[in-house]
């Protein structure tokens, strides 16, 4: 057996009173690709950030490459080899591509910056990642969420790390992006690399892992290698119970037509059409750039609508801002939750009233706040020790249960969803699939966007395909196969 490029044992971290990591170990290997699953919440960042010098533990110790170090900084970490792609991306929007990719190690000639030499090299970097046509002069701030991912990716294989930890890496990316992906993954395998994989997503970890390391409340619950390992028995692993289905079975009640949209275009969105009933599921389905998150923008008036008609419940309403939709009765779960669903210097309670803050006679009613916040807390069950918490400090998938709690208090008649179980746990996805489930039976019409085509298929009534900002096909969801939704969204027919 080959000796760890990385082992860390016995690792204690706490924050104030609260014991985040309690004597935890996890080792990595060379050529391989080791999964850390465990709920929101768990621990698995926290001691990937200890692993990168963004934080200190409080005991325990680090071994790279079968030599104690001492990583204080993330300076230290890439010295050692040890590199991350961060779930939550950390590009400067306002900076090119480039720029951003040399941030902190930029390539100088004659005391100047060779932008030359840097714009040749990222060129290089982004050709590895599937994204030679970008060019490296562009804004970050131009680009999706998933192509703002992808540079991350490119910056992090510059580096030449020998360690490569990737934190939910395919949660904004397409089909298509997500096999590049993969297959950079396996050559840096076969290069000798570790690459720590840290994902809720189980087809990837299935597919992709060789090991799989299991947090459970900061603590180590075990390692069990891939082959031969079952779902349920990962599922039993992270929450200390099984899911009596990955994906709720639901009987749908579907009434009139709530909402119908007649031929709608704006920006790259081009002649859309479709109805979308009281009590149904519609997922829509897509490849990056096939304007899924765009037609959701135009319908909540987040972008300007330049042709096409809106109907809600028989009446016409064209949304010309999101106060305008929100009253009409949209509700609206944007992709970003930190950049757009959130105001993470407010408190959880500040940010489930956003959209409409209780009142009675024009003064804050703070009772009826509070136990309208405190009954979404348990309704979703929202982890925090406290309402009045700044949401920032929450795990990811508790920050998007906030978000999905800020419009279900508005009790909206339309509900769009744009990548709902974007970096949440097994379990949360289980609880947002019921909440789903639920607002359907409550007759609430759902537009639900999702990357994960198992979720698109499970979920949804129907599924409307987008290629390139058209509607290519409009399918039943329970007679249509993954390579039906993948042949229309690559404009097949």
């Amino acid at each position: 057996m080959n000796a760890p490029l990385v082992r860390m044992h016995d690792i204690h971290k706490a924050f104030g009173p609260v014991k985040v990591l309690e004597g935890v170990d996890f080792e990595l290997l060379p050529s391989e690709v080791h999964a850390l699953m465990g709920e929101n919440g768990a621990g698995k960042s926290t001691l990937m950030k200890i692993l990168t010098g963004i934080y200190a533990p409080d005991a325990g110790s680090i071994e790279v490459g079968g030599k104690a170090a001492t990583i204080a900084t993330p300076a230290d970490a890439e010295r050692y080899g040890i590199a991350i792609i961060h779930q939550e991306l950390n590009l400067i929007p306002s900076l090119s591509v480039a720029d951003n990719l040399f941030l902190g190690r930029e390539i100088h000639r004659f005391g100047l910056l060779d932008r030359r030499a840097m714009r040749r090299r990222a060129t290089e970097w982004l050709t590895r990642v599937g994204m030679e046509s970008l060019d490296p002069d562009t804004l970050v701030e131009r680009l999706s969420v998933g192509r703002q991912q992808m540079v991350e990716i490119a910056r992090a294989l510059g580096q030449e790390a020998r360690v490569l930890i990737m934190d939910e890496p395919t949660a904004a990316l397409t089909e298509h992006e997500t096999d590049t992906l993969f297959r950079l993954i396996r050559e840096l395998r076969e290069q000798g690399k570790g690459i720590v994989y840290v994902s809720h997503r189980m087809e990837e970890i299935f597919a992709l892992c060789d090991r799989i390391s299991v947090l459970r409340d900061g603590q180590f619950v075990g390692t069990r290698p891939v082959p031969g390992l079952a779902f349920d028995e990962v599922v039993k692993m992270m929450v200390g119970r099984t899911l009596d289905a990955r994906y709720p079975t639901r009987t749908p009640k579907i009434g009139a037509v709530r909402l119908k949209v007649e031929h709608v275009g704006g920006g790259m969105v081009h002649d859309v059409s479709f109805d979308l009933h009281a009590g149904e599921v519609l997922g829509v389905a897509g490849l990056l750039g096939a304007g899924r998150t765009e037609l959701a923008r135009l319908l909540f008036g987040l972008d300007t609508l330049a042709s096409g008609k809106v109907t809600l419940d028989g009446v016409v309403v064209t949304p010309t801002s999101p106060s305008e939709a929100i009253h009409s009765g949209f509700g609206f779960v944007t992709e970003d939750r930190k950049a757009q669903g959130l105001v993470l210097d407010l408190s959880l309670r500040e940010n489930v009233s956003l959209p409409r803050v209780p009142a009675h006679a024009g003064l804050v009613d703070r009772p009826a706040e509070k136990k309208q916040t405190r009954g979404l807390i348990d309704a979703l069950k929202i982890r925090t020790r406290d309402m009045e918490l700044d949401v920032r400090s929450l795990s990811g998938g508790n920050q998007q249960k906030v978000v999905l709690a800020k419009w279900l208090a508005l009790k909206p008649r339309v509900l769009i969803l744009d990548e709902p179980t974007r970096g949440v746990d097994v379990g949360g996805k289980a609880e947002i699939y019921h909440i789903i489930n639920q607002l359907a039976e409550q007759g609430v019409a759902i537009l639900m966007i999702s990357s994960e085509l198992p979720e698109v298929l499970a979920m949804s009534d129907r599924i409307l395909v987008m290629h390139e900002g058209h509607a290519t096909a409009l399918l039943d969801a329970h007679g249509t196969t993954q390579e039906a939704v993948i042949t229309a969204a690559t404009g097949g027919k």
